[in-house]
């Protein structure tokens, strides 16, 4: 790995945490007695839309601070689709009950900021710039408990991501 993508990627692991408590409006406000204050999301499983040789598996975990309102403030880690060591910090908002004779179906958005499509890779991400680039990834789930669901994220026009979901 090229020593200006491992100092990137480090600046965004130590800073990231700290952006998102900064930056993300009613992080210290409490939530409802008994709710979970954190989400952690692994997936395992990703399908490409399209064959590609260079495509690798990736994997990725996320941990999320819920927020008042169905808010959420985040930060994930992954190897990206070509092996690149990866993060993703974002803000979001999910809908629970989305679907009235679905009560547990739900919906998520995040938006953020990405990083680790470098190299030759570096135009697979829109509006790549270092490194960086502006992302949104919706996503529908399922819960089969109150703090426990699947969940599929919509990673644009190039993959889709499988995984779980939990809240504690």
């Amino acid at each position: 790995m090229p020593l200006r993508h491992s100092a990137a990627l480090a600046a965004l692991l130590c800073a990231g945490p700290a952006l998102a408590i900064n930056l993300c409006p009613g992080w210290n406000d409490p939530l409802p007695e008994g709710e979970a204050r954190y989400e952690v999301f692994a997936s395992p499983y990703t399908h490409h839309w399209s064959f590609d040789e260079e495509h690798k598996q990736v994997y990725l975990v996320s941990l999320s601070r819920r927020l008042p309102d169905d808010r959420l403030c985040g930060f994930a880690l992954f190897n990206n689709s070509f092996g690149q060591p990866s993060a993703y910090a974002y803000m979001g908002k999910t809908w629970d009950g989305l679907l009235p004779n679905w009560p547990n179906v739900y919906a998520t958005v995040s938006a953020g900021i990405i990083y680790g499509y470098v190299g030759k890779y570096k135009d697979k991400v829109p509006l790549n710039v270092g490194g960086f680039a502006p992302v949104v990834i919706p996503s529908v789930g399922y819960r089969l408990t109150r703090n426990l669901g699947f969940e599929v994220q919509l990673l644009g026009t190039a993959a889709f991501m499988v995984g779980v979901n939990g809240r504690f």
